[in-house]
């Protein structure tokens, strides 16, 4: 708490005395955000403890600075996110937390009656949670119910999210309303649909049926992924590293060469590509 207090006096201390930060406002910080943003998820790609650390720092900075301009224009400060925040939490954890320990003044209808008894239908008794799954589940049934929450299950997922990322969070609400295939290896027939649907349009040589197609392909193996608990977005990150990786050793080695990557042949980007690929393997 004394940490967190420093930071805001530290912060309150900027906005009033460097020209930089008096002037910015919500639209001038939102590009920063998501480049810090951006960041912190590099830094947790990599495990990068000491990276992890100081990215969390410039989001958290990002955070505060959003609520000092709310307090600026009597909207609202640092305690109310905070306690919005745990008001949420505690709402959304009936497994976890007794109706009392919510108090009388909750703006959101409780899942529980008045002695601590569920009033939701049978079979939604939310404090009967027990595993990861059964939380998720409640989740999405309980945001549904919240003032100002969700109006649907699938608008609690942001447009602007990367179109790869948004794909599995869609799957993924869809699944904690029961909407899912009932056994994962069903899944690979309809990916194999897709992608002879696919491969009919390009065939056909028509670019508008053949994006379309492309997109319910990706969608099916982005929902296979999500099946088997792998991360499409981790999983794809990681082969764009490992891509980098190669393909920066293919060119260091033209250089050393004096040869231009644009003059060797496909043969010799093979050979040396190989040879990156042996030596990721190698023990070290």
């Amino acid at each position: 708490m004394e940490a967190f207090g420093r930071l805001l006096d530290v912060l309150d201390m900027l906005r009033e005395r460097c020209p930089w930060d008096r002037k910015q406002t919500n639209q001038s910080l939102r590009p920063n955000t998501i480049e810090e943003t951006y960041e912190l998820c590099e830094a947790l790609v990599n495990d990068d403890k000491k990276n992890i650390c100081k990215e969390l720092g410039d989001v958290l900075l990002h955070v505060c600075f959003y609520a000092k301009i709310g307090r600026e224009g009597g909207d609202f400060d640092m305690a109310d996110v905070c306690n919005q925040l745990a008001d949420k939490l505690i709402f959304r954890h009936p497994h976890v937390y007794h109706p009392s320990q919510v108090g009388v003044a909750h703006p959101l209808p409780l899942p529980y009656g008045e002695n601590g008894e569920s009033e939701v239908p049978e079979g939604e008794d939310f404090s009967k949670a027990k595993t990861a799954r059964q939380v998720i589940e409640n989740w999405e049934q309980i945001k549904l119910r919240e003032k100002d929450g969700n109006k649907s299950v699938l608008s609690g997922v942001p447009a602007a999210l990367p179109s790869l990322i948004k794909a599995y969070r869609i799957q993924d609400k869809a699944r904690n309303v029961g909407f899912d295939w009932e056994d994962r290896m069903d899944v690979w027939a309809k990916v194999r649909e897709e992608l002879a649907e696919l491969e009919a349009e390009l065939e056909r040589d028509d670019k508008d049926q053949a994006t379309g197609e492309l997109g319910d392909f990706l969608f099916s193996v982005i929902n296979a992924a999500r099946l088997y608990h792998l991360n499409p977005d981790t999983a794809l990150e990681r082969t764009n590293q490992k891509f980098i990786r190669r393909f920066n050793y293919i060119e260091e080695h033209s250089i050393k060469q004096g040869k231009a990557l644009k003059d060797m042949t496909l043969g010799e980007m093979d050979q040396l590509w190989e040879e990156a690929k042996r030596l990721e393997k190698a023990p070290h």
